[in-house]
């Protein structure tokens, strides 16, 4: 074995050892959940029902993303299912009903999302009732808005080959498109990673050695090179899932690169000790709800595209819960400021395995639930023992 090898290795024991499991527990638990169903019906790992997973996680995936930033905080919004149905009946009623063209009637949509985010945000932060009192309320307010706007029409159908209806309904059909995407992904990491090396480098500080940052760009290449190929194998690489990714490393970078995001994770880590610091604990704040408002609108388009059709139901049922359940599950902490965007990918991954799982070997819903449930204990235990023994470091 390799100085490099057992490097790692010794670095990970120590990493397990403070609490650090990272993506770990989610990774295994996707795994276990993986195999256990292909060994059920070997339909579950095949092109057709990866390419239908890899759309099916998008919309309430893109939710999600908006709560990693909110639980980052501390915090919870029980508002964007709520916000999802007002988005669509709002995009809805204006194209169908009203015949504005849907690319402006999808950015009203979306800004309505931003601003009723933006308005719990804020009160939130001056008035420092709890986020999960104040989203409880925007859940109510949001959801008897849409039902107003809707009326009585109660279901709106979509133009089945309108914009909307293509962000879940286009494929990328040429093999080369996705192995282009893959590649150029897989080169776009390695150039950060060796920039940020570089950077640390130059100010003396830690960085990774080329070896890791190659290791790293390698098991990503891996990953995205075997997806393109099985995506291939069916109707090509979804548009839902390009966007999806995009979103997600775009706002990680956001989060990671940004002062506004280090001021996210400063303020899970304490709110009083960011006032101290003068930190705009308010502007932050407002912020963050804005950012899951607009997600939620976001995630409720993509939803509405997939049935290409919005109700008086839309953003009801266990969309919340997911939404919620996909980011701890994933690893974003509870107790606030550890977590990232891809931790929506992972959860939403397992929570829609078990689903499609599920509904090919034909398991009441009822077992969907208790399982899903039992993974989300899991992690929250896993949560919390990690903080415990970070706090026992003096990590946390």
């Amino acid at each position: 074995m390799g100085d490099t090898a057992k490097r790692w290795i010794a670095e990970g024991r120590r990493r397990l050892r403070a609490g650090e499991v990272g993506s770990l527990p989610v990774v295994v638990v996707l795994t276990i959940v993986w195999i256990t169903f292909q060994s059920l019906n070997d339909n579950f790992l095949s092109p057709r029902n990866l390419s239908n997973l890899s759309v099916d996680i998008v919309g309430t995936g893109l939710i999600a993303v908006g709560i990693v930033f909110v639980l980052l905080l501390g915090e919870l919004d029980l508002s964007v299912g709520a916000i999802s149905g007002l988005a669509a009946a709002v995009f809805a009623v204006l194209n169908v009903q009203n015949g504005v063209p849907e690319w402006l009637a999808l950015v009203i949509a979306v800004l309505a999302g931003t601003a009723a985010g933006a308005v719990q945000g804020y009160s939130f932060a001056r008035t420092r009732v709890p986020a999960f009192v104040v989203t409880l309320a925007g859940l109510l307010t949001w959801n008897g808005l849409m039902l107003y706007i809707l009326g009585t029409s109660g279901t709106i159908n979509l133009d089945e080959n309108g914009l909307v209806a293509q962000l879940t309904g286009y494929y990328f059909t040429q093999d080369a498109v996705a192995y282009a995407i893959a590649a150029v992904a897989v080169g776009l990491v390695l150039l950060v990673s060796w920039l940020d090396r570089r950077r640390r480098v130059a100010a003396g500080m830690p960085h990774r050695s080329l070896q890791v940052i190659v290791a790293r760009a390698g098991g990503l290449a891996v990953i995205a090179f075997v997806s393109a190929y099985v995506l291939n194998r069916f109707q090509g690489l979804p548009l839902a899932l390009l966007i999806f990714l995009v979103v997600v490393a775009g706002l990680d970078i956001v989060l990671r690169r940004t002062h506004y995001g280090r001021q996210v994770y400063a303020l899970g880590g304490g709110v009083e000790a960011a006032r101290r610091a003068s930190l705009g604990v308010t502007r932050v704040q407002t912020a963050v709800l804005a950012v899951s408002g607009t997600m939620a609108a976001v995630g409720g388009l993509f939803l509405a595209s997939r049935i290409t059709s919005v109700s008086q139901s839309s953003g009801s049922g266990v969309l919340l819960l997911n939404a919620i359940a996909a980011a701890v599950i994933g690893g974003t902490s509870l107790f606030g400021g550890r977590g990232s965007t891809w931790s929506a990918v992972l959860g939403m991954l397992v929570i829609q395995s078990i689903a499609s799982g599920m509904a090919i070997t034909d398991t009441p819903a009822a077992v969907q639930f208790m399982i899903t449930g039992g993974v989300l204990f899991a992690a929250v235990v896993i949560d919390a023992l990690s903080r415990r023994s970070q706090e026992a470091h003096g990590r946390a």
